[in-house]
């Protein structure tokens, strides 16, 4: 198991399981699902995802402004504990 998630994992989920086009990945990760044009059906295949590859489960309903520096937090926050 990796020691830390990354924004460069984050980014691939995005591009290869959100559909996300490779040139809308956002330049910082201050930003919601909300604010890239993801919506919840995303975000609960992203809790699939993070649960599979990394044995972590993020929240069932993201608290309003979940940011993608926050999932990223939350995530290797439950790693290293």
């Amino acid at each position: 198991m990796p020691q830390q998630w990354d924004s460069a994992a984050l980014f691939e989920f995005l591009v290869t399981r959100a559909g996300l086009p490779e040139d809308d990945l956002p330049a910082t990760l201050d930003v919601t699902f909300e604010d890239i044009g993801l919506d919840s059906l995303a975000y609960l295949q992203l809790q699939s995802e993070v649960v599979e590859s990394v044995g972590v489960e993020l929240p069932a309903d993201p608290p309003p402004g979940y940011t993608l520096a926050d999932i990223l937090a939350a995530v290797n926050r439950e790693m290293a504990a």
